[in-house]
């Protein structure tokens, strides 16, 4: 690195685009600074050397505004993908491609500045961390349930899920070159993009930044979205989950043995006659309702191990498709606009 007269810290980094149009080409001009070698507080120099723009197929007309921003500057690489796959497969297959030291992720939205990049850089070499993590000083810009929602939902991840003691997860990260590439060249299907670096990762820090603000852009997380993003975490998170279904199951046991126990005393110590039937309704009621969440969580298990051993792909790069046989001239199907969206 650069203490080691190697040279500035190459950055790469992975922007996936989903609703990009209006947004990425401000971002893209904050970036270009960086394009050259810049000191960090402490002193560590470091240069991004490539913007790889990950096409995710959203709504809007992002893929033409990621050819005009890779047509005028060198250092932009679209990557494009077959489908739409999702934020975090688009992550991965952004990371896959990078050649950088250090990988930098961050949402095209704008609410993630470049300029604390340097700060991410000084806190992984001054704690020798391989990952670090944006922590906002401010309240995350959007509607109070969603944030209150997915604070609550890092808490049980981090608690219940895989009793790390830090539960901060934001799109916003850097993370070791070596570390992203192969995280992104062996993660399953239906992975979560933290758990899997969680995988191999050393050495975890976070460091302070202020999100801005999103602006008038509508949030491309509808709320079933973001019920799928928080239950892909718990199913990637490792065989704890089924563990938690064990438990239960000796909860409920236990409970049965405790009220059974209840019901013999009040028979032994009291001439009251005991109706059985409310009771047992409500025991059939809840444990049959244990019974088939349980049967679900270990079927969520069964689907993903099902989709990998039939070798689902996490995403799938292919070229511009504006450059292939669907976007010659004289084709009668969808038009070219209509092919990158």
């Amino acid at each position: 690195m650069t203490e080691q007269g190697r040279g500035p810290h190459r950055v790469s980094i992975v922007i996936p685009v989903y609703q990009g149009e209006h947004t990425l080409a401000a971002l893209v001009q904050e970036i270009v600074p960086l394009t050259a070698p810049t000191s960090t507080a402490d002193g560590h120099e470091f240069q991004v050397i490539e913007l790889l723009l990950v096409n995710d197929h959203g709504p809007d007309r992002s893929d033409e505004v990621i050819r005009e921003l890779a047509e005028a500057h060198d250092f932009i690489r679209p990557v494009w993908l077959s489908r739409n796959f999702g934020q975090h497969p688009a992550t991965l297959a952004g990371m896959a491609s990078s050649s950088g030291d250090w990988i930098v992720t961050m949402d095209e939205d704008g609410q993630h500045d470049p300029a604390d990049i340097g700060d991410f850089l000084d806190v992984a070499l001054k704690q020798g961390s391989q990952l670090v993590y944006a922590d906002p000083v401010n309240r995350p810009p959007h509607n109070m349930l969603r944030n209150v929602s997915s604070r609550m939902a890092k808490w049980v991840f981090s608690t219940f899920l895989t009793g790390a003691s830090d539960g901060t997860f934001q799109s916003y990260r850097m993370v070791l070159g070596e570390i992203g590439r192969s995280v992104a060249a062996y993660a399953g299907s239906g992975v979560y993009l933290d758990v899997a670096m969680g995988w191999v990762a050393g050495p975890t820090s976070s460091c302070p930044v202020r999100l801005r603000d999103e602006g008038a852009r509508r949030s491309g997380y509808s709320t079933k979205a973001l019920l799928s993003h928080f239950w892909h975490l718990v199913l990637s998170s490792g065989t704890r989950a089924l563990r938690m279904v064990s438990a239960l199951g000796a909860l409920f046991a236990l409970g049965g043995i405790a009220f059974a126990i209840y019901l013999l005393v009040v028979r032994l110590t009291s001439d009251a006659v005991t109706q059985g039937w409310t009771s047992t309704a409500v025991l059939v009621l809840v444990s049959t309702g244990a019974i088939l969440f349980c049967l679900g969580v270990i079927a969520e298990y069964v689907g993903v191990a099902v989709n990998m051993a039939m070798g689902k792909p996490l995403y799938l790069i292919v070229g511009d498709p504006k450059d292939g046989p669907l976007g010659r001239p004289g084709h009668n199907g969808p038009g070219r606009r209509d092919l990158g969206a």
